[in-house]
Parts: structure tokens; sequence; C-alpha cells
């Protein structure tokens, strides 16, 4: 069980500081909904840097493996407004939707951004909408065009226009500088929100968005920090003596699940917000880390060494309850990452030396492989559960990489320059 200390004390980082991620589909096209984005037509401004809302859009949705957006040079027509479109072309090229939309600029400087959703089998639009934007605003009011997009045909909330956390960390010869980073969920409008020569690590998003919860070694030890994103405030929430590590917010905000070694060994302890009062949940020789809450808030799922190898258990936060094993295939089952709605976790599964995401579903107990290795960690659901994110490696290099839900579909992400760990997703966009 050394690894799992070591994982959560002695991890490795590298990145640049403002480097953008570069996002690759590598696999999953087949079976993809066809949908055209035609370019949006910018009035009164040129496209402004960065704004190109149509390939934004169309970015969002090939990324989500649900669509197929045809490519700028193969469009058959390009029409922007309603009354330009010649339904029964679109139907002989094969597509079910397209996208149409307009960039104008206002007399005091805002743009209007509007977009229309277009169904070509029933030959009429079905969503429309029309918002304000800035320069500095409409790369995010494209997310959320996509978000309105994927939700209305395929039924499910949309997450392109939440945000991720990351750790990275600038290499010199002068040492190691680490980084904690926010940005979109395509790698743009990168925002650091700490900076330090010690290790950063387990970022996790409050529920709302808000705040971040990590772990930073600045003091010259494991210090847990919860960390406001808009003001910047930062607070120290657990420095006991020994370990203070893998924060994990309760579904209401208001506690965090955390590992401390305080009292002799790693355990769960669970920590009050309002006074940082800890309580400790498990107690046993073996090391219990790496917890995450359930939706309903009443119960974790942690990594625990307690059958002589990491597996993992679900336990309620309620009395003196008993812990259930979870997983009993394979020598490590490790780092559960838990659905919005509470069916699935998906973990690290390891077999000898390869390391791969693994899917269990917790009504029947059953579970499969979603990815290759042979490194992939630090597992987080998208907030739509649609896909996972987790960190791998490629050529030694170490990245971010997706996979959807039924292992179909896979992305690679990719920093220009540099390399990036510790994923986690935020449920909605502050």
């Amino acid at each position: 069980m050394k690894t799992i200390i070591l994982g959560l004390l002695c991890l490795s980082f590298a990145s640049v500081a403002q480097a953008v991620l570069k996002i690759d589909i590598t696999e999953g096209t087949e079976g993809a909904l066809p949908i055209a984005v035609v370019p949006f037509k910018w009035h009164g401004s040129k496209m402004i840097s960065d704004g190109d809302v149509s390939a934004i859009v169309a970015s969002d949705l090939a990324r989500s493996g649900k669509f197929s957006p045809v490519d700028e040079k193969d469009l058959i027509a390009r029409p922007n407004k309603l009354a330009d479109v010649h339904y029964k072309t679109w139907r002989i090229a094969g597509m079910d939707h397209i996208v149409i939309g307009n960039v104008t600029l206002q007399p005091n400087g805002t743009y209007q951004v509007e977009f229309r959703l277009i169904d070509i089998l029933k030959g009429k639009q079905v969503l429309g909408y029309s918002f304000a934007a800035t320069k500095d605003t409409i790369r995010t009011i494209a997310h959320q065009i996509s978000d309105y997009v994927f939700t209305h045909i395929t039924g499910m909330p949309g997450a392109f226009g939440t945000r991720i956390a990351y750790v990275t960390v600038q290499r010199s010869k002068k040492g190691i500088s680490s980084r904690l980073q926010v940005s979109d969920t395509d790698g743009y409008n990168p925002q650091t929100l700490l900076t330090s020569n010690e290790p950063i690590m387990s970022p996790a998003w409050s529920p709302n968005g808000a705040e971040l919860a990590y772990v930073s070694f600045e003091n010259g030890q494991a210090e847990i920090f919860t960390h406001n994103i808009r003001t910047g405030k930062r607070k120290s929430r657990s420095k006991f003596k020994g370990l203070n590590g893998s924060p994990a917010w309760s579904p209401d905000g208001k506690k965090l699940a955390v590992t401390l070694s305080k009292d002799g060994n790693p355990d769960i302890y669970i920590l009050n917000i309002k006074d940082n009062k800890a309580k400790r949940l498990t107690n046993h020789w073996a090391i219990d880390t790496e917890a995450v809450w359930l939706p309903d808030g009443k119960a974790i799922i942690y990594t625990s060494s307690r059958s002589g190898k990491p597996q993992l258990y679900r336990q309620s936060i309620w009395g003196n309850a008993k812990p259930e094993r979870l997983t009993y295939e394979g020598r490590y089952n490790a780092n559960a990452s838990v659905s919005a709605d509470g069916k699935h976790i998906a973990y690290v599964h390891g077999e000898g030396n390869v390391y791969r995401i693994a899917l269990l579903e917790l009504a029947t107990k059953s579970s499969r492989i979603l990815t290759d290795g042979p490194l992939d960690e630090s597992p987080e659901y998208a907030p739509n559960n649609s896909m996972i994110l987790f960190a791998s490696q490629e050529k030694r290099k170490a990245i971010l990489a997706a996979v959807s839900v039924d292992g179909r579909q896979k992305q690679r992400l990719v920093f220009t320059d540099g390399e990036v760990r510790e994923p986690s997703w935020a449920a909605v966009r502050y």
C-alpha cells in the first residue's frame, strides 16, 4: 500500500503556466450524429481573436463524442438566416441538424450573439436564443450555445460551459514551480490560482463551483486549503501533524472528507467547514484514503488496504457503520469518482504494471475496463455523466485524456508546451 501514500505525497507534475490544452479526438467518431455548424456572420466588426463562435461550438460537439460536425470546407451552403436554409438540399446531404448564427457589434461596444438550431428532417427551427457578450465573454457564450444544442438533441445536460482545474509545473535551472490552474473545458482562458516551489495536489471543486480545496506543501508540510475562485481568498483547513490529504466536498458544501494521520494511522475524517473541526470516520490499522461522497451525502466511497491490497469500500457517515467492500477483481482498485446520479463509479484498476480506468455499476457490482493504460489515473466524471477525464502518459509525457462512459469515444488533451495532471471537473460555472 506504499503506492497510495507516495501518490499522495510525491506526485510529479510538469507544465508551462499559460499554455493551452490541445484536444485531439483519437477514437469514436463512428455512429456520431451528423451536424453542420455554419460559420457565424459578423456584422459591424471583424471576428475578434479566439472568438470564432461557430468553430468553438463545432469543436465542443465533436469532443462530446455524440456528434460529427461537417468540416467547414465541406459545407454545401452557408446560410445565416432561416429564410436561406434549403431543407431538401441538406436532407440529400444526409444532415439531421444545422446551426446558423450571427454576431453583431452594438453601439456600446458589446456584441449580440444569436443562434438558431434547425431540424432538417422536421423542416423547421427548433431552438434559438440571443445573448449579450463582450470580447472577454464571447467564448463563454459559445460554450453555452453548445450546451443548448447538445441538450436539445440528446436530452442530456451539457457540460461545455463548466470549467476544469489541474496542476502543472514549470521546470527550470532554478528548480520546480508548481501551479494550480483553472480553465474552460477546452483548455482556453487559463487562470493561475497559486504558484509554489512546493507540490500542489488533489484539487477538488465545491458543489457550487465557487471554491477549490487542495493540498499544498508551501509551508513545509501537507496542508489542506480552500480557495475562492473569484476573490482569491484562501483559508487553511487542516494542518495537523502528519498527512493531510485527499479533500472531497460534501454535496451540501458544508464538509470535507479528508485523509489525516494525526492519530497515528491514515484514516478518513469529516471536516466541518464552519469551524475546521475534524471527526474521525474510519479507525483501522490499514490505510484509508481517497474518499468521495455519494450524491445523497449519507455515505462515502474510499480506498483501503484492509483486505491486503487497495480496494474500494462504501461506508455510511453516521454512527459506527461497517464498511462494504465494492471491488474484488484485481490486485489494485483505487481512486474512485462517483457519477452525478450515484449509479456508477469510475476508478483505477491495476493489473501487473498496467493501470487503466474502469467503471463499476453499484447496483450490480459489475465492472468493465474503459481505457488501455499503461498508466491511467485520477478519473473524474464530467458533470453530465457523459465523459470521464483522467491523467495518463504518452511517450513518458504526462497528459490528460478523456473517455466516454461507453468506452467508444476517446480524446487526448495535451499542453502545447509541458505536462499536466490531477484533473478536477466543476459541476457548474461560478
